[in-house]
């Protein structure tokens, strides 16, 4: 169900790197809880952001929840498709729905996070 070549935060995002560059988005158990997706803020390109830092907000019929960088880096693009399309979370979480790119300060935060088979057994003991 999850892409395998991810990684994944305790927070519900997920990261895919290639090379030094990363993609960030939230995942499919995230967009589910939420609900639809109505508004997506995201940092400017260039914004520095820290492990674990808020990187943005998403706002749903729900709730409105702040999105946590998982790794360090320097914004280097971002999904500027979600001003217009909020719904492409919801309807591609690990696709097109992916909300920044960053350029990979420290690849060492990688370990912090989850392979797709520790995210899985994470979420048992959330859906239990």
């Amino acid at each position: 169900m999850y892409p395998d070549d991810f990684y994944y935060s305790k927070d519900h995002e997920w990261i895919q790197v290639k090379g030094d560059t990363a993609t960030v988005g939230i995942t499919d158990f995230a967009q589910k809880q939420l609900g639809d997706v109505v508004y997506v803020e995201l940092p400017k390109k260039g914004t520095k952001l820290e492990f674990h830092q808020s990187m943005g907000v998403i706002e749903s019929v729900k709730a409105v929840s702040d999105v946590y960088s998982p790794v360090s880096g320097e914004v280097a693009e971002v999904n500027e498709g979600l001003n217009d399309s909020p719904e492409l979370v919801n309807q591609d979480p690990h696709g097109k729905g992916w909300f920044i790119r960053l350029k990979i300060k420290n690849e060492a935060e990688l370990e912090k996070l989850m392979s797709v088979d520790e995210y899985e057994k994470f979420l048992e003991g959330i859906e239990d």
